[in-house]
């Protein structure tokens, strides 16, 4: 066994919302619409595909590998699609799987192609004025080059003018290029990540009958956090785009592995213990877009 136990909460493995249902056909006579009609003509091509398919009217050019293994596995990523397959499976046995699995792989790569325009969709245009997420709410961004805010290089107006957004002030001139507002504001959100994180682990410790005794912030691409046996808690700062229930929730879900250091119903037992609407809060955590930076 490893002399460090480290468990994390994957970025990545977010499930994603099915597809609106398909129109119906126009009379009792129409032909029922296919999922491969639905989303044609589309073309899904892998940066590394080797080779490529009809499925329906889609043209999907897929990465292929082969390797130690008994059955032919897919798996549909931000890139689009992978196949694995074991070293005496043929190649044309290959891509008739491929076909036969052809609605699935359809859905899921429309699934994620939208996936990836949301993310874009809440891509950040560092500039002033620009609004974004803090604890579930807008805050919008103000370039304020007469104050110094006590070094601490912005500060939080929560009485905005007319009842609008909050807004983060901060000491930058108003000719302040992107990476300065960029740097600035993550400066800003990592002190209140930490802030924040720091309240929560001690709200949560005591309830779970755990200690922790170091909080590390976390720039990691694919968790959102982790802990290790012996009390070191790392999180990733972006938590703080999130709603703080959501907040609470990674932050049980790591102390949790406190007590149990695997995902057994033990330990999803241990986090409903302190986190009853647990899986509300994981599903937002996987469904909501986050901020591209």
């Amino acid at each position: 066994m490893r002399g460090l136990l480290q468990f994390t909460l994957d970025l990545f493995d977010a499930s994603i919302d099915e597809p609106a249902p398909l129109p119906a056909p126009a009379g009792p006579h129409a032909p029922a619409i296919t999922l491969a009609d639905a989303v044609s003509p589309a073309s899904f091509v892998h940066p590394r595909a080797t080779r490529e398919v009809t499925l329906g009217n889609a043209r999907v050019a897929y990465e292929f590998t082969r390797g130690k293994r008994r059955t032919i596995g897919f798996l549909v990523g931000a890139e689009g699609l992978s196949v694995r397959a074991p070293r005496w499976v043929a190649l044309r046995d290959v891509d008739a799987a491929v076909r036969e699995k052809g609605d699935w792989i359809l859905r899921k790569l429309a699934e994620t192609q939208q996936r990836h325009a949301r993310l874009e969709s809440a891509r950040i245009e560092w500039q002033d004025g620009v609004a974004f997420p803090f604890l579930g709410q807008q805050v919008r961004v103000a370039l304020d080059p007469h104050h110094a805010f006590d070094g601490v290089g912005g500060v939080l107006d929560a009485g905005a003018e007319g009842g609008g957004a909050p807004v983060l002030r901060l000491a930058l001139a108003k000719n302040a290029g992107a990476p300065q507002i960029r740097d600035a504001a993550q400066a800003w959100l990592m002190r209140q990540a930490r802030r924040i994180f720091i309240e929560r682990l001690d709200h949560f410790a005591p309830r779970l009958g755990v200690t922790w005794n170091k909080l590390s912030l976390s720039n990691a691409s694919t968790r959102w956090g982790s802990a290790s046996a012996d009390g070191a808690i790392r999180l990733h700062w972006r938590l703080v785009h999130f709603r703080m229930s959501v907040i609470d929730y990674v932050v049980a879900h790591e102390l949790s592995h406190l007590r149990v250091m695997d995902h057994s119903p033990r330990f999803w037992d241990t986090v409903e213990s302190v986190m009853p609407d647990y899986q509300q809060m994981r599903r937002q955590l996987k469904d909501e877009p986050v901020p591209r930076w």
